[in-house]
């Protein structure tokens, strides 16, 4: 079965000036105002789409290891990661680094490393993304 998943912006403004809202169609988080500045300077309180792409990634990854490690007969007692996007105006999105740390009884460092760069080829943001944005993991 396929599930479609929905957001929309209304946007008012020109680039540098103008600002939108985002609404995730599921009401689980927002609206979500967004602007030019939180995207190519700070965040000023607002978000980019390459945040909300680094917390897809992030939400992705960490279910993609989890099923793995269950599968696997490990599964996790706890995953910390950390997507972070790095957009460089007039290029886009140059990186995507994944920090990961997490503790798996039972599972060696080897394992776990082994889970995690699996993980990082196959969840479907990575699949979205490969091709196109360099993707890092780094286990801590």
């Amino acid at each position: 079965m396929a599930l479609d998943s929905t957001a929309s912006v209304r946007w008012e403004g020109d680039l540098m000036s103008g600002a939108g809202r985002a609404t995730l169609a599921s009401g689980a988080a927002g609206p979500l105002d967004v602007d030019w500045k939180a995207r190519s300077e700070e965040s000023g309180g607002k978000t980019s789409p390459e945040e909300l792409i680094a917390a897809a990634h992030a939400s992705c990854f960490s279910m993609a290891l989890s099923g793995a490690l269950a599968r696997g007969g490990t599964p996790p007692a706890h995953l910390d990661v950390t997507a972070t996007a790095t957009f460089v105006p007039g290029t886009g999105i140059t990186a995507m680094k994944l920090v990961l740390s997490g503790e798996v009884p039972g599972l060696s460092d080897e394992g776990f490393a082994e889970a995690a760069n699996g993980a990082k080829e196959n969840c479907p943001v990575s699949q979205a993304l490969k091709g196109n944005v360099p993707i890092t993991l780094e286990i801590v």
